[in-house]
This record gives C-alpha cells, structure tokens and sequence, in this order.
C-alpha cells in the first residue's frame, strides 16, 4: 500500500500521548484501542493524524481542510455523549464526501437500535431470541408471547453496558425491577429478550461487496459458579481481575465443518440483510440442539491488539498491521452514493 494521509479519529477523552514511557498498564488501558491503531497506521509508514472530537464537527471539517487525509480512520464511537450519533458523524464524512474506514451510517443506524436489528432479522427469517421493548416512563408489561428467562439490558447502549447476572429474570417481579434499575442507571429504553442457553460464538466479518469471515471465535468460563448463566457481562467485558476469577477464555471456536459452514453463511446474509459494510462482530449463540440464534450485530467492533477480532484475524494468519491495510482498502473502495455520479 502506498503511504496516505491519515485523519485518525477518536473520543477527545482517548487521543494517546506521543509516547507512554512511564505509564501503566492499568492507565494506558482506556486508550489502548487508540494507542494500538495509531501505532500500528504508523509503522505502516502512513502519516497519520490523530483527532479527539467531542461535540464539534467543526474540528474535523478543519482538520480535513488542512491535513487533507486520503482516508478518515474512524474510532469515534459516541458524539456529545450520546452513542448512537456516532452514526451522523459518519454522515457528516459522506456530506463532505469523503472516504472513511468501518461502517456506513445506515448500517450503524440499524444495528444500533437492537429491537429494529432484530426485527429486521426476523422478517428475513433469521433466527434471533423473541424480544420486548420497554421504553422510559413506560408501565413494564410482559406480552404473553414472551416466556422466560429472560435478558434485560439497554436498546442502545453497546459494549455489555449495564449487563450483570441479574439481568438474567425469571419472573415479572424480578422483570420488572430489572427494567426499573436500567431506566434510572442508564436512562435508556430496555429491550428483553429470550435468553439462549448454550455456547457463545463470535465471528469476525470484514468486506463491502465480497465478504470474508474470520475463525470462529468462542468465549468460555472455567470456574464460573454452577448456577451462575454463562453470559458477557459488563464485568466479564471489562474487569481483568474479574475475567481471572471466573476464568473467561476466548479462542478458536471447536464446531463440526457442516456447522461451521452454516454458520459463516448466515454471518454473511446477516450482514447484507442489515447494510453492513466495513468490518463487523457478529454474536451468536448456540443452543444443545445447534439451534443458531443471532443475539447483536456490532459495526465498528473493538479493534485492540489483543482484543478478539484482531487475534480471529490473527488465527486466519492476517497480522495486526495487514488487518488494518484491509479496513483501510475496504474503506477506499466503498461506493457511497457520493460516488455513484
């Protein structure tokens, strides 16, 4: 690849310093993502810009004005706060037609909206857990058609936000407190849906038109409490010392090549069916019978070093680095309707 202009764009809050002699481990960890991609576009041998914006589009036309970036290497993951507006900054890149890398803004629309995602699915016949919504300030009343257990958590928030063990319900009491508790804690509408015992799976999808999946990837806990469901919390997503405790795992998924085919071909028709473009992490799970269910689909997902998609990457003997010349190509070579003249 030759060397380009790169606008690096990320949370204000996450812009790495120059050089992190002297830091921790601990405090490096809220930037690592950044820090990661930033070096590695670096040793690349690409010129690369970083940027923190907040709530200012305005920065980032200057930035573009001035840096005059071949390419936006899209980090943001929230505008003035909010996580869904992630969305219009991508928008606001196609308005001022220019290329960026990760998902278009309909593909982000669509998947960060749980109940649309999943009802979008539905209609296309594939299979996801039977959900409900409940908004903010709304009375909480299960539908008969929905049977327990049940997983509350937030319509829109991302990342296992506000996910614990006791999102898990049994009954309308405990339903209802669960809602309650994520209204006042996040002030998000609730989606619950049906939960799926069994095995939870990962895959890595990556392209525009042509799509290639990456290894399966399996998360597995070895010294979680018997009783306890074996789900990502917010705590097993984030908290080292916690993910030690239980033991959390994730690596190359063990599954028979006919379901591992079936699986990687409804990654990609899931993929088209919700406009994804870019690069993708789709979660599963599968039940006893190797019943399939699509539980998220996450654009933009955690682009770390160590972190799933790039070790599933890895295991599909793609480097970090080729990784991110592929978002960068794949970002180069999408068709907005910018393009279409």
């Amino acid at each position: 690849m030759k060397t380009l202009r790169i606008l690096l764009l990320m949370h204000v809050d996450l812009v790495p310093p120059d050089t992190i002699s002297g830091l921790s481990a601990k405090e490096i960890e809220p930037f690592k993502t950044e820090l990661d991609v930033w070096k590695g576009l670096t040793s690349l041998g690409h010129e690369v810009m970083k940027l923190g914006v907040y709530d200012d589009l305005g920065v980032i036309r200057n930035a573009i004005e001035q840096f005059r970036p071949h390419i936006t290497f899209n980090l943001l993951e929230e505008f003035h706060g909010v996580a869904v507006y992630d969305q219009h900054v991508v928008s606001f890149l196609e308005l001022m037609k220019k290329p960026y890398t990760g998902c278009n803004p309909r593909g982000l629309m669509v998947s960060h909206d749980k109940a649309l995602c999943k009802s979008i699915l539905l209609y296309h016949r594939i299979r996801t857990p039977e959900f409900a919504v409940f908004p903010v300030e709304r009375k909480v009343k299960r539908p008969r058609r929905l049977e327990f257990p049940l997983l509350v958590k937030s319509l829109t928030d991302e990342g296992s936000v506000g996910i614990a063990q006791a999102s898990i319900v049994n009954d309308d009491e405990a339903l209802r407190d669960r809602v309650e508790f994520v209204h006042r804690k996040l002030g998000s509408d609730v989606i619950a849906e049906r939960y799926i015992e069994g095995r939870e799976l990962y895959v890595g999808v990556m392209g525009n038109e042509r799509l290639q999946t990456l290894p399966i990837w399996e998360m597995t806990f070895g010294n979680l409490p018997e009783d306890a469901p074996a789900i990502a919390t917010e705590k097993v997503k984030w908290d080292l010392r916690y993910q030690k405790k239980v033991g959390v795992k994730t690596g190359l998924a063990k599954l028979p090549d006919e379901l591992r085919l079936k699986i990687e071909k409804l990654c990609k028709r899931a993929y088209r069916t919700l406009n994804l473009s870019g690069y993708a992490r789709l979660d599963l799970r599968i039940d006893d019978d190797d019943q399939i269910y699509l539980i998220e689909a996450n654009p933009n997902p955690q682009l770390a070093k160590d972190e799933d998609l790039a070790d599933s990457a890895k295991a599909a003997d793609i480097d970090y680095e080729q990784l991110l010349s592929r978002i960068i190509n794949l970002g180069l070579s999408y068709r907005p309707a910018w393009r279409e003249d």
